[in-house]
């Protein structure tokens, strides 16, 4: 397995405990806003490491890397509003933390990469 391939794994598992997640949120916790946030946030990391992935220069690339970042960055800000808003447990939130800072650091060592072998 590639480690791109292995990213996207990642990124698609991630996805999916998201969507589990947004499921759940609405249905047992009937919390609609920030179901629709953080669905939208946590399946875009993946979708943009994708873009990247296909990126027509290395600039491209690390834009959408950064993109990426961001979204990771406003998923655990969602997550740190569901837990204080007792709307997750601490078990499902440590999971979900765990993974988003695990996406987040593999995606900021491939942008650091990146940026290094540009200079």
């Amino acid at each position: 397995m590639t480690k791109k391939e292995l990213i996207i794994g990642k990124c698609v598992s991630f996805s999916v405990k998201i969507n589990k997640l947004r499921k759940y949120l609405r249905e047992e916790q009937h919390e609609y806003n920030n179901s629709d946030q953080i669905q939208r946030s946590g399946t875009s990391i993946g979708a943009n490491y994708c873009e990247a992935c296909d990126a027509e220069s290395k600039a491209d690339f690390a834009h959408k890397l950064s993109i990426a970042l961001k979204e990771a960055n406003e998923t655990m800000y969602w997550l740190k509003v569901l837990y204080g808003s007792e709307l997750i447990s601490q078990e499902q939130y440590e999971e979900l933390t765990s993974d988003v800072n695990e996406l987040y650091r593999i995606l900021m060592a491939s942008l650091k990469t990146a940026k290094e072998q540009d200079n």
